[in-house]
């Protein structure tokens, strides 16, 4: 039985938007599970995402993936409703939903694409993740160095609208985050390389990073993608054991 036909669709409240999420469950009781966030202009439908969910159900780990404020089948208008601040909110009660289900235990993992990235850094302590997997995560808003960012595997970049900007820092809280997996394009031309290094210098051990060679943003090349599905699903693997 693949994970497809464990898929079970969630909604709840976030500061009163119906946000809509997929569980990808694996067989046998209450496993551990992976909370994903996706990137600013992506949703839940994200390949990486989808990939992770696959591999992790393959080693008995739940995968919950959804959409923030603003984007899928999610609701709330982007440009309105976007903000750190807002995601945060939005993974953490991502993280109580979870929580309270009887099918699940309660040791729980984050992954984050992106701004998604950032969204995992941000609450990370708080909701006392065991295990934390990042990819081209932004440490400030301003280390944002274009006017789009593409996470959907479109062909087209997105273009964020007139006008629109994000001021955050999450350099404070990454202080006392362990067991992190920072992923992150050496030739990245929307958030610098230089945020992993400061994500994995202000970390906790056990800790690694790992430089996508003249990898891109978006992370086009197939080589990358399989490096970080392999090496993402093996991190959780570890760090939430069944």
């Amino acid at each position: 039985m693949d994970s497809e036909t464990l898929c079970r669709k969630i909604s709840f409240f976030s500061d009163g938007y119906l946000l809509a999420g997929t569980l990808h469950m694996p067989t046998g009781d209450r496993p551990p599970v992976v909370i994903g966030s996706h990137g600013l202009l992506s949703s839940s439908e994200s390949a990486k995402q989808r990939e992770l969910a696959e591999r992790c159900t393959r080693n008995g780990i739940a995968f919950f993936r959804f959409d923030h404020r603003g984007c899928g089948a999610s609701q709330g208008y982007f440009p309105e409703v976007t903000s750190l601040k807002a995601r945060v909110a939005d993974l953490r009660n991502a993280v109580n939903v979870i929580r309270s289900r009887p099918d699940l235990g309660n040791r729980i993992g984050l992954f984050g694409s992106s701004m998604g990235g950032a969204t995992c850094l941000g609450i990370a302590r708080e909701v006392a993740a065991e295990v934390v997997v990042v990819y081209a995560a932004p440490v400030r808003g301003g280390d944002i160095r274009r006017t789009h960012i593409q996470d959907n595997g479109a062909n087209e970049p997105v273009r964020l609208p007139d006008g629109f900007r994000l001021h955050f820092d999450v350099t404070d809280k990454l202080n006392g985050i362990r067991n992190i997996l920072v992923f992150h394009g050496d030739a990245d031309t929307v958030v610098p390389f230089a945020d992993a290094r400061k994500i994995y210098k202000l970390t906790e051990e056990p800790k690694r990073l790992i430089a996508l060679e003249q990898g891109d943003h978006p992370m086009s090349r197939k080589d990358h993608q399989e490096l970080f599905a392999r090496e993402a699903t093996q991190w959780f693997a570890t760090g939430l054991p069944r």
